[in-house]
């Protein structure tokens, strides 16, 4: 059903999502998901066409000029910053692309729950698990899982959310991690193969190969359709960046749904066309 105070737009319920982005695969057409940092990104990415707009501190960090991992450190309150860029930026200006907020699970100081109902209330139409443990690995991995704060706080996120009524779309980085998030009612479970290639701060050598990102990918999403068919499956990060690299992966990879982009929508956008339209005015003369 529409907003009941302004008759369109955010929020709408778990099954309103899921069913505009059935609605979408029913046309044959690919789901796109795009982070936003700011108000202006988040209204033309509608107008663009996207089918889900998500929130989360790194895009504050990445439209500043910083890496987009820098969501991940402690430069900040996580949970208050998207709840900032949602209230005060995006919310007021999309008109009726679902809003999604990126919500960090594993938070110590929060009552997730009650947390959880302050996101609804503010008009956000789901939850996204970041900042997420789930692209973290190696020791530091480890001490997060054995002091308090690990992917299963994520999970138990994702299980409040569903109950609440509220759409969710994840982050995973591995097929096991897929499957808890799939066991507890992820509405759509997105393949994150690492920080995104290009661009003045995107990574090089810290990438994976697009041959090596369609075998994750694939792995999670056979994972995913035996846990819960009904899942959405997007594929996000590392070497696919650019709408042709989406196209072969979607190609490539069996049974996915479509891509979630935040620096290759976002911050790729910003940079090249400001670096553009400048040299188009620096080059006139008197």
């Amino acid at each position: 059903m529409p907003n009941p105070w302004t008759g369109k737009g955010n929020p709408y319920t778990k099954k309103e999502v899921r069913d505009r982005l059935q609605k979408v695969i029913d046309q044959k057409k690919a789901i796109i998901a795009a982070g936003a940092g700011t108000g202006i990104s988040a209204k033309f990415i509608e107008k663009g066409g996207a089918d889900l707009i998500i929130i989360y501190n790194s895009g504050r960090f990445r439209m500043s000029g910083h890496g987009s991992t820098a969501g991940m450190m402690a430069y900040g309150d996580a949970n208050a910053v998207a709840m900032e860029i949602g209230e005060f930026e995006v919310l007021p200006v999309v008109e009726e692309v679902p809003v999604i907020c990126g919500v960090h699970g594993s938070d110590p100081r929060r009552r997730m729950w009650h947390f959880l109902g302050k996101v609804k209330d503010m008009g956000f139409s789901g939850v996204n698990n970041f900042p997420t443990h789930s692209i973290i690995d190696g020791h530091f991995r480890n001490v997060l899982e054995e002091t308090g704060m690990s992917f299963q706080k994520e999970v138990q996120m994702v299980d409040l959310a569903t109950k609440m009524d509220l759409f969710s779309v994840v982050y995973v980085g591995k097929p096991e991690e897929a499957v808890q998030m799939a066991d507890v009612g992820a509405d759509a479970i997105i393949a994150h193969v690492g920080t995104t290639v290009g661009g003045s701060i995107g990574v090089t050598n810290a990438t994976a190969s697009m041959d090596d990102a369609l075998e994750r990918t694939q792995k999670i999403v056979d994972a995913v359709k035996k846990a819960n068919p009904n899942a959405f499956l997007l594929a996000h990060g590392g070497p696919i960046n650019t709408p042709a690299d989406v196209k072969y992966v979607l190609e490539h990879c069996k049974g996915l749904h479509g891509f979630v982009g935040a620096s290759s929508l976002e911050r790729m956008g910003v940079e090249q066309s400001l670096t553009n339209l400048t040299k188009e005015f620096k080059a006139l003369t008197l």
